[in-house]
């Protein structure tokens, strides 16, 4: 399974990549396979605000609806609208084309909170 090392990891299976005080957000390849195909992801609104650890959207497969938790404290500032039409590239570039949001990041201290690629890799990679 690929763990990209420049990116943080939550407990709840989403990454955030930091660039400039933009977090990019998605979810990690292991969330993806256990969801199986992705269908449908329902991404929250422009100008939004979300603490860490709160929901922000879902994303639906073909056989079960799995609540995003978001892994950083931020504001929205873009969301991934290629992925209304093409939902699947979740499944197929989890950590690139498949990225759910960008948000401007509130705290980066938070990341303290959030888990390396080799700590995510021994938690959900044994």
């Amino acid at each position: 399974m690929k763990i990209p090392h420049d990116l943080y990891y939550s407990k709840e299976h989403t990454w955030v990549r930091v660039e400039n005080g933009i977090g990019t957000i998605g979810i990690t390849e292991f969330a993806q396979s256990e969801l199986g195909e992705i269908v449908y992801p329902d991404l929250p609104n422009i100008d939004s605000n979300f603490s860490q650890d709160e929901v922000f959207g879902s994303v639906e497969a073909v056989k079960t609806v799995s609540d995003l938790f978001m892994p950083i404290s931020g504001k929205i500032i873009e969301t991934n609208q290629i992925l209304l039409k093409a939902p699947t590239l979740i499944n197929d570039n989890p950590y690139g084309d498949g990225w759910l949001i960008k948000i401007e990041i509130e705290d980066s201290n938070e990341l303290k909170k959030l888990l390396t690629a080799e700590q995510y890799a021994k938690t959900y990679n044994p």
